[in-house]
């Protein structure tokens, strides 16, 4: 999630309105609600340290903190950094293309809420993420159902007929997050459905020896502040 995004966390539903002339409903009523059915799926799977990228308002930071799980939520959005932190919970204002603590040893990463589109490059943001995890981490992406394929182009947030400014997003279908996992060194492990969203399930596997040092070794979390 980014600042484009403000409105829905402030407004509740909201539209995105993509380059393709679709119009997408945003449910910002639930990205700011207490976790759902399908979010309590998730959370159960993930034992930490947990990084959540685009936390957003911190429904799932603050759930995994507070059951005991090490989490660490990040976004773009000052705003959605305040929600996050008066739920209790730890996040940091940061880009996940920029340096982001505990690099190469994040145990799970979440890429939740259509996440999985910020900066239009799904395949550039799984590399990514690929660095943030651990050895045999996991990476959680939630995706489109089958059918829907591949579509990358920009999008604005849409709010009582006023739109905000255009931003580069992507679109991943359930049909084709394998692809793009084999594409990024993961591997397809579940793909799953509940109360209507789909859960991609992506554990990381070795970079082949000619991308040998492509990500950054792995290091304890570390907190901000803390030595």
């Amino acid at each position: 999630m980014s600042g484009e995004f403000d409105v829905a966390l402030v407004r509740g539903s909201c539209t995105l309105l993509t380059s393709d002339g679709v119009a997408r409903s945003l449910p910002g009523q639930r990205w700011s609600a207490a976790p759902d059915a399908a979010d309590r799926y998730l959370l159960r799977t993930c034992r930490g340290p947990t990084l959540d990228i685009g936390c957003g308002p911190g429904r799932l930071t603050s759930a995994l903190t507070g059951s005991g799980v090490v989490a660490l939520g990040i976004d773009t959005s000052r705003l959605a950094v305040s929600l996050t932190t008066s739920r209790n919970a730890v996040a940091l204002c940061r880009d996940v293309f920029h340096p982001v603590p505990g690099e190469g040893d994040w145990r799970e990463a979440l890429l939740v809420d259509g996440n999985i589109g910020i900066g239009g490059d799904p395949r550039a943001l799984l590399r990514r993420v690929h660095q943030l995890l651990r050895p045999g981490g996991r990476a959680w992406v939630e995706v489109e159902p089958p059918g829907i394929g591949l579509w990358r182009g920009t999008g604005r947030v849409a709010h009582t007929g006023e739109c905000g400014p255009a931003f580069r997003w992507a679109i991943v279908g359930a049909d084709v997050i394998g692809r793009l996992a084999a594409a990024t060194c993961f591997e397809l492990r579940h793909l799953v459905e509940r109360c209507g969203r789909w859960f991609a399930a992506l554990d990381s596997r070795a970079w082949p020896p000619a991308s040998a040092g492509a990500g950054p070794p792995g290091r304890p979390v570390v907190w901000p502040g803390q030595r």
